[in-house]
């Protein structure tokens, strides 16, 4: 049934929730029970948000959390149709978000089978650290082993990684906490063309486009800019851009960088303006409303913040390199 609706993705975590739900009809005859009963109540996940929650998260945070929501909606409807589970509790909408929200937030990728998940009591009480003192894999039988990776202090906190650190609105909307020890951001730029050479540049990866806490701004980031938006009428020079890029060419590739860096630097800046306007329309939205009726909306402030500040960062830097590079080309 979901591979039918095009939910193949979720089968894994799927079967997961049908046996917390039949664990959970066991109350405290389930061996279960402990770690059940331990488990929180409050999520604070993309799956968990109001409607209204959705209107004041930024467009990158916004798609992630409607793919983990249309997850939620393609479960919820083939969960109907499992007779081994209680009417009560496969037509509760609430009892089901928090079955997909423990499963979601707790569960981890086997290291035997890559198509497979697991949720391993104890093991999911560590939590996430861009630098890590844990590491979890399973055996052929499937048990899970759990060794340090470096000396632990005693009073030390001991985390795993749950993926990629270095954009945290993927943290938010699937576990609903912010990663503050992010080191970078994903630099939210969303527009570029869909093509081999943009990916080979690095555009569709989060982890390589990137904005950092200090203001600094990743290679990739002038790469793609400079092919996908500033090079985009200028075929001769683009595909010797591209050319250069693919072959290792630094000299030639960063001479082309230099030509045009005033309106690479212009378009970044651009874009970093307006996604700072964006956030404070969004944060603005947020005034006055009742957080006992939208209990994630500090959170999601919290967040629209983070990444405000990094944008700032960068914003710092940016605004007197294009001045300057403005006053050059003047003087020229």
């Amino acid at each position: 049934q979901l591979g039918m609706i095009g939910a193949a993705g979720s089968i894994s975590e799927f079967y997961l929730m049908v046996k917390i739900l039949l664990e959970l009809e066991r109350g405290d005859q389930s061996p279960y029970f402990p770690w059940l009963d331990s488990l929180p109540r409050l999520f604070f996940n993309s799956v968990s948000m109001t409607d209204f929650c959705y209107e004041c998260l930024p467009p990158l945070v916004f798609r992630l959390s409607r793919e983990e929501r249309s997850k939620f909606d393609n479960i919820f409807q083939v969960m109907k149709k499992v007779d081994i589970i209680s009417d009560r509790n496969k037509t509760d909408r609430d009892m089901l978000k928090w079955a997909f929200n423990v499963v979601h937030t707790r569960s981890m990728p086997s290291t035997v089978n890559s198509n497979d998940v697991k949720i391993v009591p104890m093991a999911d009480y560590f939590n996430h650290g861009t630098e890590t003192e844990v590491d979890f894999s399973f055996d052929a039988q499937g048990n899970c082993i759990g060794s340090t990776t470096r000396d632990v202090q005693a009073g030390s906190p001991v985390r795993m990684s749950y993926g990629n650190p270095t954009n945290p609105s993927i943290f938010f909307a699937k576990y609903g906490f912010l990663d503050q020890t992010s080191p970078a951001s994903f630099c939210k730029i969303m527009d570029t063309t869909k093509s081999a050479e943009t990916e080979n540049l690095g555009g569709k990866d989060f982890s390589k486009m990137l904005f950092s806490k200090n203001g600094a701004i990743s290679q990739e980031v002038w790469d793609v800019v400079l092919y996908d938006k500033v090079l985009r009428n200028k075929p001769d020079v683009r595909q010797q851009f591209y050319n250069a890029h693919m072959q290792g060419d630094n000299a030639t590739k960063q001479a082309i960088h230099n030509a045009f860096i005033m309106e690479t630097s212009s378009r970044v800046k651009t874009h970093v303006d307006q996604f700072l306007e964006q956030i404070d329309a969004l944060n603005n939205k947020t005034i006055g409303k009742d957080v006992s009726k939208h209990p994630r909306l500090p959170i999601i402030m919290e967040h629209n913040n983070f990444v405000r500040t990094t944008f700032e960062a960068v914003k710092g830097n940016l605004d007197p390199m294009v001045a300057n590079l403005a006053r050059e080309r003047q003087l020229v």
